[in-house]
């Protein structure tokens, strides 16, 4: 049985204990879909409004996080479409193994975690993650930044969890790319194609 009708009092502040406390998560997830911040501000904006005028639809006390998402995310949906514009897609496979004999590497040669604490790194990581593909970007941002579980980003993504799980198995050994290639370059790590150090 569908929960009594709220009046407007009443919705103004359920949406505002449940959906507003989120509004840094949804401008954070809008940001890595956008990766521009006016953009982003933008889009979470429209998400809010759009939550607000389809609020009589949401159930109190479910995944507010998980229906904000599903929304701003289907939002982006339709400005691309509009735009005509589809984001590119990597169409070469990962060498899966070359990436886990390059991470064994930097665990061999970095026993002390110089790498981890290396000031530049959060810099290079956000840029690698935009870097990402937009369908790898978004399951990696959800489950990593946003730590959505796998069941929750399938029912935001309309997506099997199969294809959840493979997406992000998949955006993770790109990052794991970008980011070992650091570690190349800053010579914490042997480079494997030479034999030797950077």
């Amino acid at each position: 049985m569908p929960p009594p009708a709220l009046d407007g009092k009443e919705s103004r502040a359920a949406f505002e204990r449940e959906a507003l406390p989120h509004l840094n998560s949804v401008y954070r997830f809008a940001r890595s879909l956008t990766r521009d911040d006016t953009a982003a501000e933008d889009l979470a904006q429209d998400t809010f409004l759009q939550a607000w005028r389809a609020w009589h639809q949401y159930t109190p006390g479910t995944k507010c996080l998980a229906w904000l998402f599903t929304i701003c995310r289907n939002l982006r949906a339709r400005q691309a479409q509009r735009a005509q514009r589809e984001e590119p897609t990597e169409a070469a496979d990962l060498e899966s193994l070359a990436a886990a004999a390059l991470h064994a590497s930097l665990v061999e040669t970095d026993p002390h975690g110089q790498f981890l604490e290396m000031p530049d790194l959060r810099d290079r990581l956000r840029q690698e993650l935009l870097k990402l593909p937009e369908e790898y970007r978004e399951v990696v941002v959800l489950a990593d930044v946003q730590d959505q579980s796998y069941a929750t980003i399938a029912e935001i993504l309309g997506v099997p969890v199969g294809t959840v799980k493979s997406r992000l198995f998949r955006g993770r050994r790109m990052l794991q790319e970008g980011l070992i290639e650091f570690a190349r370059d800053a010579g914490i790590i042997a480079d494997a194609r030479s034999g030797g150090p950077v």
